[in-house]
């Protein structure tokens, strides 16, 4: 949708921020950057379009109104679900 498109860019808008105005040593130190940013923006930072709730928040309400949406329950960790 097209709402949904707009919250993408400025989040791609914000990492590429990031990488433009930071110097990274290492792959690792990257990583460790992205990390950092994405548990940042996921549990720290309320969004407008979430009703000035954080992503995480929003998430853990949506599941325990409509838990059949989803595979696994939400939990705090930050990263890639592997």
């Amino acid at each position: 949708t097209p709402r949904t498109n707009g919250m993408v860019e400025r989040f791609n808008g914000r990492i590429a921020d990031v990488l433009k105005t930071h110097h990274f040593h290492s792959g690792q130190d990257l990583e460790q950057t992205l990390m950092r940013y994405v548990t940042l923006y996921n549990h720290q930072l309320p969004q407008s379009a979430l009703k000035s709730k954080t992503p995480m928040q929003a998430m853990k309400e949506w599941y325990a109104s409509r838990p059949d949406l989803f595979h696994k329950r939400p939990y705090d960790r930050p990263g890639c679900d592997t």
